[in-house]
């Protein structure tokens, strides 16, 4: 594939700073951290860039979208994430809802653009 001029055959050279149409070459981003232990949950919104769960202890479990809850065992991670943004860039279309019982440890991270 190459960039071409509208006559379809002069090679075309950017001048400039070349960007996505619609976005912010430098987008704010929103970071949270939450731990949870023992029993209880931390629900992140659809619409984040990342989300980082860490096990420490126990077997917290993540239920995304609509989709059965399943477990992540101590010592466990998992991440999930878009790696493009902007004003109308991606983002994960799901909720996550991380349940914890008794004696579990686990910290979300996530970053949604503000």
């Amino acid at each position: 594939m190459s960039d071409t001029a509208l006559d379809g055959t002069t090679p075309y050279t950017a001048t400039g700073t070349v960007v996505r149409c619609g976005t912010s070459p430098n987008p704010a981003i929103d970071s949270k951290a939450a731990r949870q232990t023992g029993a209880g949950t931390v629900t992140i919104a659809a619409g984040a860039r990342s989300v980082t769960l860490l096990v420490f202890a126990g077997a917290p479990t993540v239920a995304i979208g609509g989709d059965p809850a399943v477990p992540f065992p101590a010592g466990s991670s998992g991440t999930w994430s878009v790696d493009q943004g902007g004003k109308s860039g991606e983002q994960l279309a799901d909720a996550f809802v991380f349940t914890g019982v008794a004696g579990s440890d686990f910290l979300v991270l996530s970053t949604r653009e503000i």
